[in-house]
């Protein structure tokens, strides 16, 4: 009998009690429109489930300890394989700091060095910078030597309450600001220029011959003491004199902006101390090895010789291998992951999890092609052939045709999106699909954009030679759309970096999530739900905040949240709706006042669409045209962003700072997790934003979008040192006909 995962009945989200039976040991890709339901059916029915029955027959304590999921909103499933999820979110930057540790690397590299370096070292411990031995005395790992700019650090113009010190940490915005305000040692109001000497010396750099001093207005009864050590020995302990590439509060860029700093005279950069780079491998330290881009890594490590070293390269190998073998051959072991592309983490996360030897697992993906140069997703089917030849199943969330194609079973949701979507409209090969959404975009033919536009004035940046740019000089039209492309790897997102510098009046917009708290929502997002509560009260006399479910219009029983939690120790998370107020988190005194007979919940329960002729505000009505623009009307005005797919946030994101003139706007990536035809609807609006006069620049690989700039750069010709050349920039209208590898997709594209 044929192993099938079976689900009956999946009603999360807008999914309309779907049932779908799907085969194991195969590569299942999820289609449709953003909004449709892929994630639903993925996401939040098959990967929770599967997470939730793994986690359930761990031990009461053990569970104390793990993330809990809750039953998905379905009938039954049968079958269900253990669940690895690689989900399209960055990687975050406290996760692990470098690609060594994010891999499990470097305690293989630090054994090998401990164990047959010269000028032996016996504990491999000894070979990280985090260690007491192997860090440099002089600049305590950071690779840095860094002074306080105590004239960046402080304004001494203002006071305390005025937010002398600009460092947002210990300003008093932040605890450890109001501390000191409070604290009974200095003057909260008075400018700091004005503080006695031995004041202001006490609070710069603490007592004389340094130590501490206790807070008056922070002992109390002697057995509770805080002190004062000052502020830039305050500063430096806890922001400077550490990991400051793996802070969490704040950025390491950020540290920097209030110091001089410059590169370590003692370690040269690497944080590590003499001894540890005196020992040596074929003629290298550690902290060369590190810098070694991975495919001279690879070469490195096959040329060690020894028995014993070579069991310990043959560990390592693989994982090198995997690595190049994905795309990311260019990156080094000390690349920080938090400088990833959306494209290289993705294919991280995925090579993290290749080295398991298990099978007969579900391997569920997240638009795997995201961030991906066309020619660099044939390398990401490959791995997914092998996973299924280990007889693992395959599921992935996609749009692009390429990864399509590869599928042994094709699943579509639709037909539209929000309320309109949740059915299965198509389940097939490829060939098979017709009259769905998804058919329709793929099977549209394409055309280049052939504009006479002439362009006499330019953003310009001359020799930039930041990571791998080869000295190189660009300029951009003004009031143009620019598109930047070329492989992964080759320099894009530092060419970019290095005109946002110049050019810091831009308006950036990145790949990183909005918020996603369950008590945001569309309207709030959007910045109408105050006026919405404002109209609502106005009408019926009454303070606004009874329609807000934050304030005083919360049921008084669930207190807003819409649902009980029952604390039951030990056990699974149980959300029941609830029952005073059936779940819409609004108490019945709120919802008994109306606005053209409709209730706040009513209003909160329409579509963007259904809503654009409810209101008299011409503030609200600009809202909802701009959601009708970038293809986001159906949306719920009440729907709240943690619930959103990856597409519709992306879009969301694009919202908020539309509308202005004579603007530079950068995009990163824009058509990132975009239906095909999702991206007619955002080439509609950036070009909306070039007849607005402002200057339009996209960093892309979608073909798509590609076709329809005025003006492109692209650089390679391949990745990483391989890389940072200008290979061609000009007019669209000729780059179709210079040779290069992204031409080359284009002319493939064209010919479909």
């Amino acid at each position: 009998m044929e192993d099938k995962i079976k689900l009956y009945g999946m009603r999360e989200n807008n999914l309309k009690n779907v049932d779908l039976v799907l085969p194991k040991n195969k590569i299942i890709v999820f289609t449709g429109l953003s909004g449709s339901g892929k994630s639903s059916v993925v996401f939040d029915t098959i990967a929770r489930e599967s997470k939730r029955q793994m986690t359930k027959d761990f031990s009461s304590y053990e569970r104390r300890h793990m993330k809990l999921y809750k039953r998905p909103d379905l009938d039954r499933v049968e079958n269900l394989s253990p669940a690895i999820v690689v989900k399209q979110s960055l990687i975050s930057s406290n996760s692990r700091s470098d690609i060594a540790s994010y891999m499990d690397i470097g305690p293989m590299i630090r054994l090998l060095y401990s164990r047959i370096a010269k000028l032996r070292i016996k504990e491999a411990s000894d070979f990280s910078k985090y260690s007491s031995f192997g860090t440099c005395p002089n600049c305590d790992g950071n690779g840095l030597e860094i002074d306080v700019d105590i004239n960046k650090l402080v304004d001494f113009d203002k006071s305390l309450a005025d937010y002398a010190v600009r460092f947002a940490p210990l300003s008093p915005s932040q605890w450890q600001g109001r501390w000191m305000m409070t604290c009974g040692l200095f003057d909260p109001d008075l400018a700091i220029k004005d503080y006695k000497k031995e004041d202001q010396d006490l609070f710069l750099y603490g007592p004389e011959g340094g130590g501490v001093v206790l807070a008056p207005f922070h002992t109390k009864n002697g057995d509770h003491k805080s002190w004062w050590d000052g502020l830039i020995p305050r500063f430096e302990r806890l922001y400077v004199k550490r990991d400051i590439s793996n802070l969490r509060s704040v950025s390491k860029d950020e540290v920097l902006s209030f110091c001089s700093y410059k590169k370590c005279k003692a370690c040269l950069g690497t944080g590590l101390n003499k001894k540890v780079l005196e020992a040596k491998i074929e003629g290298k330290n550690i902290a060369e090895v590190y810098n070694l881009e991975l495919d001279d890594l690879l070469k490195f490590l096959k040329s060690i010789k020894g028995e014993y070293a070579e069991k310990i390269c043959q560990q390592i190998i693989p994982i090198v291998e995997q690595l190049i073998d994905i795309g990311l051959g260019y990156l080094s072991l000390s690349r920080q992951v938090s400088s990833l592309s959306g494209g290289e983490g993705q294919r991280l996360k995925i090579a993290s999890k290749l080295g398991s030897s298990l099978n007969n697992m579900c391997y569920i993906f997240d638009e795997p092609s995201a961030g991906l140069h066309p020619l660099e997703v044939s390398k990401i089917n490959s791995i997914f052939r092998k996973l299924k030849e280990n007889f693992n199943t395959v599921m992935i969330v996609e749009h692009n045709q390429d990864i399509i194609k590869e599928a042994d079973l094709l699943v579509e949701l639709g037909p539209y999106s929000g309320k309109d979507g949740g059915e299965i409209v198509f389940e097939g090969k490829f060939e098979d699909m017709k009259d769905t959404a998804t058919s329709k975009a793929l099977k549209e033919k394409e055309e280049i954009k052939i504009s006479d536009k002439k362009f006499d004035e330019f953003y310009e940046i001359s020799n930039i030679t930041s990571n791998n740019l080869k000295n190189i000089s660009i300029k951009i039209p003004k009031n143009s759309f620019t598109g930047i492309c070329g492989v992964s790897g080759s320099g894009k997102s530092s060419l970019i970096g290095e005109f946002y510098k110049k050019y810091n009046q831009a308006l950036f917009i990145d790949q990183k999530e909005i918020g996603k708290s369950k008590r945001s929502n569309l309207a709030t997002y959007m910045g109408m739900m105050d006026k919405i509560r404002e109209v609502f009260a106005k009408e019926n006399n009454v303070d606004k905040g009874l329609f807000s479910f934050n304030s005083k219009g919360a049921c008084p029983i669930c207190k807003g949240k819409g649902f009980i939690e029952p604390d039951v120790a030990y056990s699974d998370p149980i959300k029941i709706i609830c029952e005073a107020c059936k779940g819409d988190k609004y108490s019945s005194e709120a919802k008994s006042y109306k606005y053209k007979g409709l209730s706040i919940v009513d209003v909160l329960d329409m579509t963007a669409k259904e809503a654009r002729n409810i209101f008299d505000s011409k503030m609200i009505e600009d809202r909802l045209d701009l959601l009708e623009e970038l293809g986001l009307s159906y949306l719920c005005l009440g729907q709240t962003t943690n619930t959103l797919s990856g597409g519709e946030l992306q879009r969301l994101k694009l919202a908020s700072s539309l509308r202005n003139q004579g603007e530079i706007y950068i995009f990163d990536e824009p058509t990132r997790g975009l239906h095909p035809l999702d991206i007619d609807n955002l080439l509609k609006l950036l070009n909306s934003l070039v007849e607005n006069k402002n200057t339009v620049i996209v960093i892309e690989h979608e073909p798509k979008l590609l076709l329809q700039l005025d003006w492109i750069l692209e650089l390679g010709p391949d990745a990483g040192k391989n890389g940072g050349k200008l290979i061609y920039q000009g007019y669209l209208r000729h780059f179709i006909d210079a040779e290069s590898k992204t031409t080359k997709y284009l002319k493939d594209y064209l010919n479909r």
